[in-house]
């Protein structure tokens, strides 16, 4: 039996601009005045932080899978017996009108690739914005998000993946154009 194995993954994330926020802010006249909180204002998101499993240490080939939770903890069952010590879990940031409530909604399952073509899947993605999620006095939100990464037979190398995230007003939901998508 050949010895442990050492096996990288990230999972890129990266936040669009919406249109609105895409339009010239030099160009309308500064404000002091608090916007109503019935207004309908931008809504930015910002990934903080990629979902990463760093590197997995497996024993012999067959099936495995690595768990990294929102919270930070991990686990490994299978063929991987360790998760690396810099794991770490996705963050992201949401910026908007103070006290409105939030909609988050994140695939439960997304297919990471590598640069040779092998393919592994990423399941049970889950994160801690809770039931429902609600911007501060602020205007600010943020949650984490993880998942479980399963593995097959022999799959070296480096896999990445987009892991589209919605965020939009709860009380805007039919108005798509205040959605805001991250990759």
């Amino acid at each position: 039996m050949p010895g442990p194995k050492l096996f990288l993954l990230l999972i890129v994330a990266a936040a669009f601009p919406s249109a609105a926020a895409a339009q010239c802010r030099l160009c309308e006249q500064p404000t002091t005045a608090r916007a109503d909180v019935g207004t309908t204002g931008d809504l930015q998101l910002q990934v903080e932080t990629n979902l990463n499993f760093d590197r997995l240490i497996l024993v012999g080939s067959g099936n495995g899978a690595a768990t990294i939770r929102p919270d930070g903890s991990s686990g490994a069952e299978g063929a991987v017996s360790q998760v690396g010590t810099r794991a770490m879990v996705g963050t992201v940031l949401v910026h908007g009108d103070p006290g409105r409530a939030l909609r988050v909604e994140i695939p439960r399952r997304i297919d990471l690739y590598s640069l040779s073509g092998g393919r592994l899947t990423l399941e049970d993605v889950a994160n801690d914005a809770g039931g429902a999620p609600r911007l501060d006095a602020a205007g600010n939100f943020s949650f984490r998000f993880g998942g479980r990464l399963l593995l097959s037979g022999e799959a070296d190398g480096q896999y990445r993946g987009d892991l589209p995230i919605s965020v939009d007003y709860a009380d805007d939901a039919a108005n798509s154009a205040e959605s805001l998508t991250g990759r």
